[in-house]
C-alpha cells in the first residue's frame, strides 16, 4: 500500500494518468497535499491570489465623525421643506447619506434659534466663566502683595541707613510733624 501511494504521488507530480475522479479502495478522497494541483499551479499561487483580492482587515484607531456645517444643515432642511411627494424625503436622505434623526435634531435646533444653534457644539469640559469683579479683585490683591513686598524692602533699607548714621555719628533730620513714620 505504501508503494501505491508513493507511485500515485509521483504520477500526479508528473501529470500522469491518476485523476481526481477515480477512487480505489483504501484511498483518501482528499486532494494531494504536495502543493501542486493537476493543472500545474501550486497552492501558494492560489493563496497569493486570494490574499490580494481580500480587503485590509485592519481597523482604524478611531473612526472619524462626520461634521456638518450650519450652511449644509440649512440647505438640507430647505430641500426637505420644498419636497411634496411621498418618498422624496427618503430618496434625499439616501442620496446625502443621512438619517431621519438628523432631520429631527436639525429642525429642533433651527426652531430653538439662529444659525448658531445649528453649529456643532464644542465637546469637553466647559471653561469657567469668571466674573469681572472677581478678576479685578484678584488683580488688585496681586498688586497689593507686590507693593507690600517693595515697602518691606524700602523699610529695611531705611533701617540700615539709620544704623549706619548712628555708627558714624551723623545726625539725621527728624520728620516734620505732618509726616507719618
Amino acid at each position: 500500500m505504501g508503494e501505491t501511494r508513493q507511485t500515485k504521488t509521483h504520477e500526479v507530480l508528473r501529470g500522469g494518468p491518476v485523476g481526481g475522479t477515480e477512487q480505489r479502495s483504501g484511498e483518501r478522497s482528499e486532494p494531494d497535499r504536495s502543493g501542486v494541483t493537476p493543472t500545474g499551479s501550486s497552492d501558494h499561487d492560489e493563496r497569493k491570489a486570494i490574499a490580494i483580492s481580500l480587503p485590509n482587515p485592519e481597523v482604524l484607531e478611531k473612526p472619524l465623525r462626520r461634521r456638518f456645517t450650519a450652511e449644509h444643515k440649512l440647505r438640507i432642511l430647505q430641500e426637505v421643506d420644498a419636497l411634496t411627494d411621498s418618498g422624496q424625503i427618503g430618496a434625499l436622505l439616501r442620496r446625502e447619506g443621512l438619517y431621519s434623526s438628523h432631520l429631527t435634531t436639525w429642525r429642533r435646533q433651527r426652531e430653538a434659534g439662529t444659525i448658531e444653534a445649528l453649529r456643532p457644539k464644542k465637546r469637553g469640559r466647559r471653561g469657567r466663566r469668571r466674573d469681572p469683579v472677581i478678576q479685578e479683585n484678584e488683580q488688585l490683591r496681586r498688586e497689593n502683595d507686590r507693593l507690600a513686598h517693595r515697602l518691606q524692602k524700602a523699610e529695611a533699607i531705611i533701617e540700615i541707613q539709620k544704623k549706619i548714621s548712628e555708627l558714624l555719628g551723623i545726625p539725621l533730620s527728624h520728620p516734620e510733624p505732618g509726616e507719618d513714620d
